[in-house]
């Protein structure tokens, strides 16, 4: 666990509210965790990181989006644009400096979109490293995978129930899908991110396959991007050979970042 005596709980309001956030004091570049989808910033991974900075010295920003953790708001209310702009508030308020996002899942897509806002905006981040990244996950992954039966509820009702391996079936909703489709990048040409790119990925991992990764490195062919393949591993990475794999990850971004 992280020793509350060296974090902090600044404030930071996106969409009208206060997010929950939690910061570990250090040097820069701010590690930016960008949880995954219904995930949040208590979970294994986001833990071990923040553990991990505050024996190393390092700055690590941790956030709910809304509707997510102990941020405020129902889950089925948001969208990829509003935990974009929760990600982009946090970034802004909490990483004056140089940045490393670390995004998990649905937050390896929230990096590459913010990445590609930053890099717009003149100021790229300085390194990133993604785990089981899952851009465009609701058109890609999410929707095909749906039965005709739910795909027909969510057209016409504007949601259905999701069964969940982790918990109680959860709704999603029309919106998210139509949303979705603003932010796809792999039908939009080479993704730029102008920074080494990390990627670790789990040739078991079944919400997230291996091949859509591997499309994503194609996407990604004129940045500097490691892909570290775990052939035993699944989508969680989780396990403590896959949480050293992603403390080496960042340390090897990091020192990359300079």
């Amino acid at each position: 666990m992280v020793d509350d005596r060296s974090t902090s709980q600044p404030v930071v309001r996106s969409g009208g509210v206060d997010l929950a956030t939690e910061v570990v004091d250090g040097r820069e570049p701010a590690l930016l965790w960008l949880g995954g989808f219904r995930s949040d910033m208590t979970g294994g991974k986001a833990e071990h990181l923040a553990a991990w900075g505050q024996d190393a010295g390092q700055r690590v920003v941790r956030f709910d989006y809304r509707g997510h953790g102990a941020s405020p708001g129902q889950f089925e209310d948001f969208t990829i644009t509003d935990w974009l702009a929760d990600a982009a508030a946090v970034d802004d308020a909490l990483c004056p400096d140089r940045t490393i996002a670390v995004g998990s899942s649905m937050g390896g897509w929230i990096a590459l979109l913010l990445a590609r806002q930053r890099l717009a905006q003149g100021r790229p981040f300085a390194g990133m490293v993604l785990i089981a990244p899952a851009a465009d996950f609701t058109e890609r992954l999410m929707w095909p995978s749906l039965p005709e039966e739910m795909q027909e509820a969510i057209r016409t009702e504007g949601f259905a129930l999701l069964p969940s391996d982790y918990g109680d079936p959860y709704p999603i909703t029309r919106q998210l899908f139509e949303d979705g489709r603003k932010h796809l990048l792999y039908d939009t040409g080479p993704i730029e991110t102008a920074c080494p790119v990390h990627i670790l990925q789990g040739v078991r991992d079944e919400p997230v396959p291996y091949q859509h990764t591997l499309e994503l490195m194609e996407h990604l062919a004129s940045d500097e991007v490691t892909l570290t393949l775990v052939k035993d591993g699944d989508h969680r990475l989780s396990r403590d050979e896959d949480l050293a794999r992603l403390v080496a990850a960042v340390e090897s971004v990091t020192a990359r970042a300079g």
